[in-house]
């Protein structure tokens, strides 16, 4: 099997690379590794901007092991819910993410319900603990995207666009290839390839404008928890043109409907409303 991913329009052509490397006989996979050093990046900037605010940096440690372990859970049973009909006849296989399968938003929403759980026991201000956290996260999303390259998923549809990637028709998951791909399919070296949107890398680098909009805007901030609002508006702007390019979608049962692109809607909608009507209520605070 070809190992070959091309950048074609960009002339990057890199031809051998693997999903796992070996160590002392182990195979470990690329896609862990890249998760691992997400969240250690992650770590270290919710740490320094702890650090910024006067926070016990000893309170984010021991918040990172529990919202690590919850978060890859909520990621995965995010991923299995709706992808049911893949797991159903092989329930076992549900605890194997080495081929990837964690759904972000359900990262997201398990790390926020246990930043309150958490702060609640150590009385703590959840919101603040959030615009904490929130900027590790984003980076940690930001470099975590480069899993699914190595694992050649997390991509649209065909595209001819200066960023359009080519991977092996038989790297990809059948599932994951459209019609139109195969209507483009290029051959290269006697090898068959589709050519597609790279939409990891796009949600990469969306990421990164989030992070360094945030890291701007933080000391300017009104209330505590309006950076993780922020994040979520920002985030989920990005994903919901994101995701409709993309072929893995998971969806919602009945509508079909992509289900992350959904929520990240909802999100984009809501979000900006609370805002506003907190800045209205700090404003009339003030006047009194």
């Amino acid at each position: 099997m070809s190992t070959a991913i091309h950048f074609p329009h960009l002339g990057i052509h890199l031809e051998h690379v693997g999903k796992s490397i070996s160590v002392f006989g182990i195979e470990i996979a690329y896609y862990g590794i890249i998760i691992g050093c997400g969240m250690f990046i992650g770590l270290l900037i919710a740490l320094a901007e702890a650090k910024r605010t006067g926070q016990n940096q000893e309170d984010y440690l021991d918040f990172a092991i529990i919202a690590i372990i919850f978060s890859i859970i909520g990621a995965r049973l995010y991923y299995v819910i709706f992808s049911w009909d893949v797991y159903k006849e092989d329930l076992l296989s549900i605890f194997n993410i080495r081929e990837g399968g964690l759904a972000i938003y359900g990262g997201v929403i398990t790390a926020i319900i246990t930043t309150f759980v958490f702060a609640r026991v150590k009385k703590l201000s959840a919101p603040l603990m959030l615009d904490t956290a929130c900027l590790g996260l984003v980076a940690g999303q930001m470099i975590g995207r480069w899993g699914n390259f190595f694992n050649r998923e997390a991509f649209g549809d065909y595209t001819d666009g200066i960023l359009a990637m080519q991977v092996p028709l038989n790297a990809a998951r059948a599932s994951d290839i459209t019609t139109k791909m195969r209507e483009h399919i290029v051959e290269i070296g006697g090898v068959d390839f589709i050519q597609v949107h790279p939409t990891f890398l796009y949600e990469s680098l969306w990421c990164l404008l989030v992070l360094v909009l945030l890291l701007a805007y933080r000391r300017r901030k009104a209330f505590d928890g309006e950076i993780v609002l922020l994040y979520l508006f920002g985030y989920g702007i990005g994903r919901v043109w994101i995701e409709g390019l993309r072929t893995d979608q998971l969806k919602l049962p009945v509508t079909g409907w992509p289900v992350s692109q959904v929520l990240a809607g909802i999100v984009v909608i809501l979000v900006p409303v609370f805002i506003i009507r907190k800045r209205k209520m700090i404003k009339g605070n003030e006047k009194q």
